[in-house]
């Protein structure tokens, strides 16, 4: 065992005789909280830094297994980068506002900061339990003011630099938690709530939001990070870019209408413009009302109402019938001026692009469905290469093919689809009447919530003088608290909408009344810039140290679950970029690598979740097996990018494991075998190479998180031991030296027994206690790694003919002579010539031949 220059005493206790978990773990615990093992000096530079973040909890009450599975294996990040001589930072924190307070405090009665500040306390005491080897001084709890603060002052800088506004708008809203959704967090085809499955439904609001879309170009853009390609897909999709034309349709003049208003389409397939026979509008766009002909007023007012009680689940649905309802009036198609119906139908929607469509039945479903039940022209101007031009169109044509051809399109028929794009917007810009335009799926970030558990929005609405308008808190007014005092209401609603003590304030500008908003934020912005915080959670003068963050940002590895690709991840994506235009960052990305691990389901294969009763609770397998043995056995349970449904088979097998390493450690001449037949040196050289082999493996999973074959290796390992233990190899330094390996190994997935076995090995031999965690990674030794024998696979004229085995590295002269010497090369060598041999560096002979003259 090397010495080290910074040595401790051994800590006095008592010795217990076997493996007793229950005991070690606590006594490992608080003597790593004593020494501040874990605490980084962030003003260190002597060492390469390491920045490692796991994505915060929610403070629901306990740690489930779920949370182990995230937690301890980026906990063996930490320890594996600092063994080889990394300053790790690895904060923790908690992400303390949100519904499930709520519901708990209506249900008991009591306020939601005393239910969650409960839980954070019995949630620390958890991560403990863990041994996780987090820096506890630089948590944050983002309900406590000197959090949320900074939400405040961000959003005040956001809102100075046009980043947050207010407007009117139909928003989604969740019936059961009475709370406005952002678009990401309603899910599915059914578009439920993200959070509690309660189907979704529109209201309009006024509300704030966060300008994302500004971003939206750059938040394609990945280059330089390395993140999973299903989440750059997802985020891919979800932003939804799509190139196409913005189209001006003008209505045309009636018996009641004047004509001459714009009616704007965006169209991904400008090229099928000569295919619209007739136009939709949403139920709910404002020209609805002024294009309706009095004879159609009737049933356009009924259908609209019919529309405004449908769900958008129910209006987007293909499986129904479509229906609309003409208005009585037409637009002009600006390629050739002809005149086509205007109907409305509620399979537009008016939150999407422009609430009009243009209706290309040919070569649409929708709009193919619509023109059959209403018996509207149908005409085909596209067609594939080679196809008939005969106008029959049996069903709509969607897809685009390789050579297709426009048809029926006055001077651009014949032209290839790609080129008659081109030609066609070409010719409206010229026109001033359409102009080429990029679109996206992306809306901006509805920021409002109607619920008093969150960071308040800092925003007074003078009553006294309406010149004042919308008035932000000022800086050295902030944090604008929480109140204390807000009660909820049977009726539901926002408590603090009825709270007087928060409502009623002054206004900043003018000194009269005012009213506060009672709004409050996503708790989604809370978590879109903590890992900045952590670095100086008690700074008083801002939310971000900009030193710190330029020495340790961007984060280096960041885990988490795949779930919030396109909430949290893209969010913080979306901080990073907007903060640092603001000068408050450098960098314009969060994390420079992401991995998202599997998901632990229930034992019924479904998500955990305390109402359906498949939670499994990691503090009871812990008191029955230590820690070490709930880490090692997630671990194994297989790669961790997977997950799988929990099932405690097999944590008896890992606890064994465990034991049989004490044993081999602490016992190592306990086996009734007398070692009589042992060849000592040949023994000693099969644990070393067991041992160095073990530990090139190891170290290479560590590099791909390939935490179940490092469990593996370490279970190999430790059974080769087992064949020699109680033999005399056990007493030889090769023996030695691959227990320290052993130990050394197995620090960073299980550091209780680790540090007990070490610190057992250090008094054994009379040395100082030194911590294995402050010990170096240890190097294999690449003589010992080598292969003994290899099996170079031999060909003639490319075709296997045979295996030869034979020690590595050997010079081209004797491969070729055990080669030939071969009896299967022999015989597939009568009566050929030999050209000659090929080697492919000692990893192939091909033997090439021709029949002999």
């Amino acid at each position: 065992m090397t010495a080290s220059t910074d040595i401790t005493p051994v800590p006095e206790r008592d010795r217990v005789p076997r493996y007793e978990p229950t005991e070690i773990e606590p006594h490992w615990q608080q003597r790593w909280d004593e020494l501040g093992l874990y605490r980084t000096d962030l003003s260190d530079t002597s060492r390469p830094r390491y920045y490692l973040l796991t994505m915060y909890p929610y403070p629901s009450g306990d740690l489930h297994i779920g949370h182990w599975y995230i937690c301890t294996p980026t906990d063996a990040i930490a320890r594996f980068r600092r063994m080889n001589g990394d300053n790790v930072f690895f904060p923790i924190g908690f992400d303390a506002f949100g519904l499930p307070a709520e519901n708990a405090a209506i249900k008991s009665g009591i306020h939601p900061a005393v239910w969650t500040m409960r839980n954070v306390e019995n949630m620390r005491r958890q991560f403990r339990t863990m041994g996780a080897t987090f820096d506890w001084d630089s948590e944050v709890v983002t309900c406590l003011p000197d959090y949320y603060r900074w939400n405040q002052w961000i959003f005040l800088r956001f809102l100075e630099n046009d980043l947050a506004y207010r407007r009117m708008s139909a928003v989604d809203w969740c019936p059961k938690d009475q709370v406005v959704l952002a678009r990401e967090q309603v899910e599915g085809a059914d578009r439920v709530c993200w959070r509690c499955g309660t189907p979704v439904v529109k209201r309009d609001l006024e509300h704030w939001s966060f300008r994302i879309t500004k971003y939206a170009d750059e938040l394609l853009d990945f280059t330089g990070i390395d993140w999973p390609e299903p989440i750059r897909q997802m985020q891919t999709n979800w932003i939804g870019r799509s190139e196409g034309a913005e189209v001006v349709f003008t209505t045309a003049p009636s018996d009641h209408h004047a004509g001459g208003e714009e009616l704007r389409v965006f169209t991904t397939r400008p090229d099928t413009l000569f295919g619209a026979t007739f136009m939709v509008l949403a139920p709910e766009h404002p020209l609805v009302a002024s294009l309706t002909a009095p004879e159609r007023r009737a049933e356009v007012e009924a259908y609209i109402e019919a529309a405004r009680r449908r769900t958008e689940i129910e209006r987007l649905s293909t499986s129904r019938e479509k229906s609309g309802v003409s208005l009585g009036a037409d637009a002009i198609n600006p390629v050739n001026g002809e005149r086509i119906p205007i109907w409305i139908a509620d399979y537009v929607l008016s939150g999407y692009g422009t609430g009009a469509i243009m209706a290309v039945p040919a070569h649409d479903e929708r709009d193919f469905e619509f023109a059959k039940v209403f018996g509207l022209p149908i005409v085909r101007v596209i067609a594939p290469e080679g196809a008939a031009d005969d106008g029959i169109v049996a069903e709509a044509f969607v897809a685009h093919t390789p050579g297709e051809r426009l048809v029926n399109s006055g001077p651009y028929s014949g032209m290839p689809a790609d080129e008659g794009f081109r030609a066609i917007v070409t010719d409206l810009e010229a026109r001033g009447q359409g102009t080429a335009t990029v679109t996206y799926r992306l809306r901006d970030w509805l920021v409002s919530r109607q619920r008093p558990w969150g960071t308040p929005i800092p925003i007074i609405y003078c009553e006294a003088d309406p010149s004042c308008g919308i008035v932000p808190v000022p800086d050295d007014q902030l944090p604008v608290l929480l109140p204390d005092d807000f009660r909820y209401s049977p009726e539901g609603g926002n408590p603090l909408e009825q709270t007087e003590s928060f409502v009623r304030t002054t206004c900043p500008r003018c000194g009269g009344p005012g009213r506060r908003e009672t709004d409050t934020m996503d708790t989604f912005v809370d978590s879109s810039w903590y890992w900045w915080r952590y670095l100086a959670p008690d700074k008083l003068d801002g939310p971000i140290d900009r030193a710190l963050d330029d020495a340790w940002c961007p984060v280096d590895q960041y885990t988490g679950g795949a779930e919030h690709a396109v909430m949290h991840l893209l969010y913080s994506r979306f901080f990073a970029k907007a903060l640092a235009d603001l000068d408050i960052v450098t960098e314009r990305e969060p994390f420079q690598r992401l991995f998202n691990q599997g998901q632990i389901l229930g034992a019924d294969g479904e998500r955990m979740s305390k109402s359906r009763g498949n939670v499994q609770d990691p503090d009871e397998l812990v008191s029955r097996y230590g820690a070490d043995s709930v880490r090692l056995f997630l671990m194994f349970m297989g790669p961790w990018d997977q997950g799988g449904p929990w099932s405690p088979t097999g944590i008896e097998g890992v606890h064994r494991f465990l034991r049989r390493v004490w044993a081999v450690v602490l016992d190592p001449t306990g086996s009734e075998s007398d070692g009589s037949t042992v060849d000592v040196a040949d023994g000693e050289r099969q644990v070393r190479v067991a041992a160095h082999r073990a530990l090139q493996g190891v170290t290479e999973d560590h590099a791909g998180f390939r935490w179940n074959t490092i469990v593996a290796k370490l279970m190999e390992l430790t059974n080769t031991l087992m064949r020699f233990r109680g033999t005399p190899v056990a007493g030889t330094s090769g023996w030695d030296e691959a227990t320290d390996l052993l130990l050394l190994m197995l620090a960073p997935e299980a550091p209780h027994i680790a540090e007990e076995l070490w610190a057992r090995r250090l008094e054994a031999a009379g040395e100082p206690w030194r911590s294995i965690h402050t010990q170096a990674w240890p190097a294999f030794d690449p003589a010992l790694v080598v292969a003994e024998t290899i099996e170079l696979p031999v060909q003639i004229n490319g075709k296997l003919r045979d295996l030869v085995p034979m020690a590595p590295g050997l010079p081209q002269d004797e491969i070729e002579q055990l080669v030939m010497a071969r009896p299967k090369v022999q015989a597939n060598l009568e009566g050929m010539s030999v050209v000659k041999v090929v080697h492919v560096g000692g990893r192939l002979v091909n033997i090439v031949v021709r029949p002999a003259s």
